[in-house]
């Protein structure tokens, strides 16, 4: 078979790499040739099994134009499958059409149709608008060996449907250059209709609008050898043609040799020379010279850095980090990176191994079967310069960006097969809402179910990875074609897994919103106080009496991954003040732990310490900084290697195996009983090893990387330090940075609350982003809904330039604003510095603007004295609406302001502890709500709401409340319930709610 399709061409074949291999053991297929449409993507995996199931693989691509089949190339090896990504890649790159000829070489042999027409069409990713023209004696539609001068390498296919035209062919007297064409892109003929249901989805057609050449025929499945043999009889020598060029091609990707380049400095001794250098300097940086253990763990770590060959890789990190600390751009290195003291020396991360405890064994050790990889957050303002950099330091022909393949997910499929069978977009609602209504066998309804069900984790689309980077030894076109989404980056066509199988490491260049307000908070203090932080300082900031009271008190608005209502509300239960009391929190809030009941276990111990029974002396000495609660993933390494005796490698394996990242089996299982032998050989008593046992099994599935853990605090303490000394930069960076849980008007209160005075846009002190002076925040002019782009550039430019504007006609002139935009400024009281209310100024600009469309003389002159324009009334409440409408919120008013009700509840959210036990009315307006499941499957609510002071309060709402009294939308509730305390935190334990009406607009 040398013309096989899986599901990854996608949106056309309908077998997983598995499947199709699975279907040629069962029909005694020998050779076999992957020939995806325009893509690589499964090329590996299938290489894997054919090897597996002893069946010869071949690496192809299959080339389309339109609805036309171009040709088939097969790789004659590995140079002739870098030739064809290449190929693919280049038309990708360029967006240029596919030539009517592929470029042979003795590297490759190509396979052309016998007949004018293919009965399919590619997925799209190519661009065929043109034809390139056909090199000179070459016709167009003609098959290789009709007068085109074919290269010995280039062959004809054919069906076996065929060949009775042969007779009448000049191909007749070639048959030598003549193989058997069978493609195969389903299991059987009964998918053929899932197969049109995907050509559909790609078209975007009814099914009853496709044409027959828009899929392929329903013969496209696997043929067993002696059916094959039946249908070419009498053409006997077409099919030994076949079996003789599949024999001709192989392929090996030499797995698990690592892919990444192979040295920094050109030799791998020089590569351990530099690394052990800039190591020791490190050392002295971040640990003075006497640092015995930190020296030790260094030398530890290099040695086996050197030994699994990951020097190069250390080096092209440090690399990076170089660059962009250079360039001032502030990175976080977090993930399993930070268990490495080099990554601490070298700055790759700021988290310190020894202080914490962690484990290098956690990020690379001998018998880890992937290889590690360094996560590297930068500021989504910086990151692509980052990237830019990394392209030109080691050049486009090896480094590229990492893939993933978005797939098929149920509520999405209904939608797009609702839309193939021409259903209602109101219908296809209902489907997707209701999951379990039942439709009659042989509805539309049902069939739209089924074949999503059939299509569900599908791959649907090619995409890149959220920050993967690979750096190749080899170009990499030798294991993969290179897609060029619209970012601008080449791309592979495979995913991280396909990655680690093939033996890469990849480097996750990221970015958050956090690093970005961080960053920007240092700029913005520098600007509007003219003092200069160094955020770098993170050792004093933990021990901040100002940093450690926001952290107590739950008053972490704004601050990375601290802020939300859950989190606050544990800090608050914790009374966390130390870095390791928030490292832990920030592991135990993960919703695993939290549903295990391991986080109220760690809460309970934590408020009395010495009521703690360890299960062992080893547990207390080794879990006792986190009250003999496993909380992170090193926690499950430590409790093997400590109390099971198991090195630090095998306990790695095993904590990676449980944690499902192990697809070992057999090494599992082998790690499981050297885990109870060694605990036999250590005399433990075997009730006491399988409750051991019993607590790392249940805990390891959910755990958390301390090391990550970390490195999210560090962040966090950054952010927490910014907003206890310069509260109102911090806070504005984080709105620059739009945000980061909550939504801008949670911030612009937060803002208000430490002294902020909130302003409006305004043309004369507003920027795109919002700015700064002194106490004064000014909205940006990027919040207004519908103002253009190109508005506020030219406002911004003007006032640059030319300075402030002085009025309305002054604005109009220089900017030239259109009526529309003109109002939507005047309506948000951007000219408000002019003194004139906004109806004189809106009569204004419909003046000004109407000046060019207006005759030069009236055709009616008014005769005597001028009148005044009647002044439409506009006041608070007028405004306060029109903020709402351009804004998504209120500024000059507070939300209670706009209901009916002068009620602000019984108690305020600050009074709450005061009340325990009491059934209160409270009024808060609506900031978010987290969805819950019980274990009944019933959905429940936990919410957070500002009260008309400004503060937060949370509420709890169970099932049968919620039935009663759901949500409508945002505004100001009313909530009816009992005050609840938890270890010190206050929640409202709601039995009745409702949202309170709002005044009328006037302007309606």
């Amino acid at each position: 078979m040398l013309n096989c399709h899986t599901y990854y061409s996608l949106r056309y074949g309908t077998l997983s790499p598995e499947q199709l291999v699975t279907h040629a053991v069962k029909h005694g297929v020998a050779r076999m040739a992957l020939t995806d449409i325009h893509n690589c993507t499964a090329i590996p995996e299938f290489v894997m099994r054919c090897r597996k199931q002893g069946i010869h693989p071949v690496a192809g691509m299959e080339f389309r134009e339109s609805n036309r089949l171009l040709y088939i190339v097969l790789a004659r090896n590995n140079e002739g499958f870098r030739r064809i990504n290449a190929f693919m890649s280049l038309h990708n790159a360029r967006g240029t059409p596919l030539p009517c000829r592929f470029p042979v070489c003795d590297d490759t042999f190509v396979v052309y149709p016998f007949t004018k027409h293919a009965h399919s069409t590619a997925p799209s990713g190519v661009n065929h608008a043109q034809r390139r023209p056909a090199k000179a004696g070459y016709r167009e539609d003609a098959p290789a060996g009709t007068g085109n001068k074919p290269h010995p390498n280039e062959f004809t296919g054919i069906r076996s449907t065929e060949l009775h035209h042969l007779y009448a062919s000049p191909l007749r007297h070639t048959m030598e250059r003549m193989v058997a064409l069978q493609p195969v892109s389903f299991a059987h003929p009964d998918e053929h209709s899932l197969h049109v249901h995907l050509r559909a989805i790609h078209y975007n057609l009814l099914l009853s609008q496709l044409t027959p050449q828009q899929y392929a025929q329903a013969g496209e499945v696997m043929v067993p050898p002696d059916e094959m043999q039946k249908r070419y009889a009498g053409f006997a020598h077409i099919l030994k043609n076949t079996e003789r060029l599949l024999d001709r091609c192989s392929i090996d990707f030499d797995t698990p040799r690592l892919k990444n380049k192979k040295n920094f400095t050109g030799s791998v001794s020089d590569d351990r020379a530099l690394l052990t250098k800039l190591a020791m300097e490190g050392l002295e940086y971040r640990y003075g010279k006497d640092n015995q253990e930190a020296f030790r763990r260094v030398r530890h770590e290099i040695d086996i850095i050197d030994k699994l060959g990951f020097s190069a890789y250390f080096l092209i990190t440090w690399d990076i980090i170089r660059y962009s600390m250079s360039r001032g751009f502030y990175h976080v290195g977090r993930g399993s990176g930070a268990n490495s003291i080099v990554a601490y020396c070298l700055r790759i991360t700021d988290v310190d191994p020894v202080s914490l405890n962690l484990y290098f064994e956690r990020f690379i050790n001998p018998k880890r079967s992937s290889p590690p990889d360094f996560d590297i957050d930068y500021s989504w303002k910086d990151r692509d310069q980052v990237l830019d950099y990394i392209f030109k330091r080691y050049g486009s022909e090896h480094t590229a960006l990492l893939g993933t393949i978005s797939t098929f997910r149920e509520r999405s499929t209904i939608r797009e097969l609702s839309k193939v069978y021409g259903l209602p977009k109101s219908e296809a609602d209902m489907m997707v809402s209701v999951r379990d209504r039942r439709y009659p066998p042989h509805s539309v309804n049902a069939r739209i179910l089924e074949t999503a069900a059939r299509l569900t984790d599908f791959p649907n689309l090619r995409s890149i990875h959220a920050g993967g980077v690979l750096v190749s030894e080899q170009p990499i076109c030798c294991y993969a074609a290179l897609d060029m989404p619209p970012k601008g980056m080449p791309t592979v066509q495979w995913d991280m897994y396909v990655a680690e199988e093939l033996g890469f490491e990849k480097i996750d260049i990221l970015s958050q919103r956090g690093i970005g307000h961080i960053n920007d908070s240092v700029h913005l203090i520098r600007e509007n106080r003219g003092v200069a932080v160094d955020i770098h300082r993170v050792e004093s900031f933990k021990n901040d009496p100002k940093v450690k009271s926001l952290l107590q008190s739950g008053e972490t608005t704004g601050c990375f991954y601290v802020e939300s209502p859950a989190m606050r509300g544990l800090l608050k239960k914790l009374r966390c003040d130390s870095y390791p009391g928030l490292v832990a929190a920030s592991s135990i809030i993960r919703p695993g732990v939290a549903r295990s009941g391991m986080m109220r276990a760690y809460i309970e111990r934590a408020h009395k310490p010495e009521s703690i029974r360890y299960l062992h002396p080893i547990m207390k000495e080794q879990l006792r900084e986190t009250f003999g609660v496993m909380v992170y993933q090193e926690d499950v390494i430590k409790v093997c290697h400590h109390f099971a005796g198991l090195d630090l490698a095998d306990a790695d394996v095993l904590r990676r195996a449980m944690s499902g990242k192990y697809r070992s089996k057999k090494e599992m299982q082998r790690v499981v009983d050297r885990f109870f032998e060694s605990c036999r050989a250590k005399r433990h008593p075997e009730d006491l090893t399988r409750e051991v046992w019993r607590q790392i099994e249940s805990f390891a599935g959910y755990s958390f990387s301390k090391a990550h853990s970390a490195s999210f605090a560090v962040e966090s303490y950054q952010s927490l330090y910014l907003k206890a000394y310069y509260p109102l930069e911090f806070l504005t960076a984080v709105i620059n940075n739009y945000g980061g849980f909550y939504q801008a008007d949670v911030y612009l209160n937060e803002a208000r609350r430490y002294g902020a005075c909130i302003e409006l846009p305004c043309v004369n002190h507003s920027n795109n982003h919002s700015s700064i002076y002194g106490r004064h925040i000014y909205i940006g002019l990027t919040y207004l809904r519908d103002l253009e782009h190109k508005t506020i550039q030219s406002i911004c430019r003007e006032r640059n330039a030319g300075g402030a504007f002085t009025g309305l006609e002054d604005f109009y002139r220089r900017t030239g604003t259109t009526l529309e935009q003109l109002l939507l400024l005047i309506r948000i009281n951007a000219f408000r510095f002019t003194g004139l209310p906004k109806a004189q100024l809106m009569w204004k600009a419909h003046l000004l603007c109407s000046r060019k469309t207006m005759p030069a003389q009236l055709l009616f002159p008014v005769q005597g004295k001028a009148f005044d324009l009647p002044a439409p009334e506009y006041g608070p409440l007028q405004d306060a609406y029109d903020e709402l409408e351009l804004l998504g919120f209120t500024v000059s008013v507070s939300p209670f302001d706009m209901i009916k009700t002068s009620f602000r509840g019984d108690i305020m959210a600050a009074d709450m502890l005061h009340h325990v036990g009491r059934e209160v009315r409270m009024a808060g307006a609506l900031v978010n709500i987290k969805y819950v499941r019980t274990v009944k499957n019933e959905l429940m609510h936990f919410a957070c709401f500002l009260d008309a002071s400004g503060m937060f309060f949370d509420s709890v709402h169970f099932p049968d409340s919620l039935k009663k009294w759901p949500f409508n939308g945002k505004g100001v509730y009313l909530l009816q319930g009992i005050v609840c305390e938890e270890f010190g935190f206050p929640s409202l334990d709601t039995k009745k709610m409702v949202r309170l009406p709002m005044k009328p607009d006037p302007r309606v």
